[in-house]
């Protein structure tokens, strides 16, 4: 490492609490697919931003938009009307469900006014059912919706109501709706949890239950939505529209912004007093979060998505073929998860060698989102580096 790196990672280790395992490079620049370090390492970005840059880094539209307003209006507070938040809400409703929208910072953020909002609707009744491999949040509350005891750690043993049952399982669900159920809360497409896809029918039963018991259905759209799948909505795939939905991550093509969507009868329900953010929805972000639509309006890129994530599976397939370290491809757009016979993190660590970043999750599947720009050299490009560093074993 050259001199300035090691004295950015002193600095971390001084003056930032080490909450998170960092990897030993410093990023100080991102164009598209490809991100640079401190040392002027290129990397190809098959993970970019954990899933936030979902037009891959420094997008020239999004940039060129969030200059512009940071020159005009950078904050105000939410007692006041902003164009571009009123625009962004009716840009989500026209590709969505025809809902109406809040806006905060972050995914938890955006789990925590759904569980808020849901409560508050179906009062007295509280309790809501996730699935098990999911994952909602690091925020208290969305730590205990996520059904991974993992990330419950050192949270006291309080009760919050949620019930657990396994994903792509709605007997499971009957079974644990109770008098006290108000709302069943899933991800359409569960990504930490290994980007397990639910079979076809899986949504649209618990859509009919939830019709059929007064429950509230919740789709986490936070990494599945705005685009990444190949629809704006992973639920849009299967032909089901929620009550609540939650969004964040790439939804601001690289900036901050979170939010939820609720059908009208059921968002009325957050009226003043009951909830709040003081930096949801700022222009800044609002104005990212446009772009983004425009860009893949304009360019085509959910068709786009499903052409690059169906020739990134067709090529991990192939290897899966001729590899007997693959167990299982699967995903759908730009949101793909090779599942390897053992763990992987010594594999991803290899591929940083090798110039291609992803990840890996759930101790043995590797994930792979590419930007939903793209081309299909850079798959091919990264690919390549999957088969070369596979070659070598686990």
């Amino acid at each position: 490492m050259l001199a300035a790196t090691e004295e950015t990672i002193a600095q971390y280790t001084k003056y930032v609490i080490g909450n998170y395992t960092r990897i030993p490079a410093v990023m100080v620049k991102g164009e598209g697919s490809y991100l640079w370090d401190q040392d002027g390492e290129k990397y190809l970005d098959l993970f970019p931003g954990w899933g936030v840059n979902g037009l891959g880094h420094c997008h020239p539209d999004v940039v060129r938009a969030v200059q512009a307003q940071a020159a005009r209006l950078t904050h105000v507070a939410n007692n006041y009307y902003l164009e571009n938040q009123g625009r962004l809400a009716q840009m989500i409703a026209e590709r969505s469900f025809g809902g109406q929208c809040f806006f905060c910072n972050s995914g938890a953020e955006a789990v925590e006014a759904a569980i808020k909002l849901a409560r508050i609707f179906c009062e007295p009744r509280y309790k809501i059912i996730t699935m098990t491999n999911s994952f909602h949040g690091r925020t208290s509350m969305a730590m205990v919706a996520t059904a991974q005891p993992k990330y419950q750690k050192g949270l006291p043993p309080v009760d919050l109501g949620f019930t657990y049952v396994p994903f792509d399982d709605v007997d499971a669900v009957k079974n644990a709706i109770d008098d006290d159920t108000c709302a069943i809360m899933v991800e359409p497409i569960q990504g930490e949890g290994g980007v397990n896809v639910p079979a076809d029918g899986y949504l649209r039963a618990l859509r009919d239950l939830c019709d059929e018991r007064g429950l509230l259905l919740i789709f986490d759209e936070v990494t599945t939505g705005s685009g990444r799948t190949g629809k704006y909505y992973a639920h849009q795939h299967f032909g089901v529209e929620p009550d609540i939905m939650t969004m964040a991550k790439s939804m601001g093509g690289g900036l901050a912004i979170g939010g939820i969507e609720a059908r009208q009868d059921v968002a009325e329900k957050l009226v003043p007093g009951t909830h709040a953010s003081t930096f949801g929805g700022n222009p800044i972000a609002c104005s990212g979060a446009i772009a983004k639509l425009e860009v893949i309006d304009r360019d085509g890129l959910l068709e786009h998505s499903i052409r690059i994530g169906d020739l990134l599976k067709e090529k991990l397939l192939a290897l899966k073929d001729r590899l007997d370290v693959i167990a299982d491809v699967r995903g759908k757009g730009c949101m793909i998860g090779m599942e390897l016979t053992g763990p992987g993190a010594d594999f991803v660590k290899r591929c940083m060698q090798a110039g291609l970043l992803i990840n890996c999750t759930h101790d043995t599947v590797i994930r792979f989102y590419p930007s939903m720009c793209a081309t299909p050299e850079e798959i091919e490009q990264g690919a390549a580096i999957v088969e070369e560093v596979l070659g070598a074993g686990l």
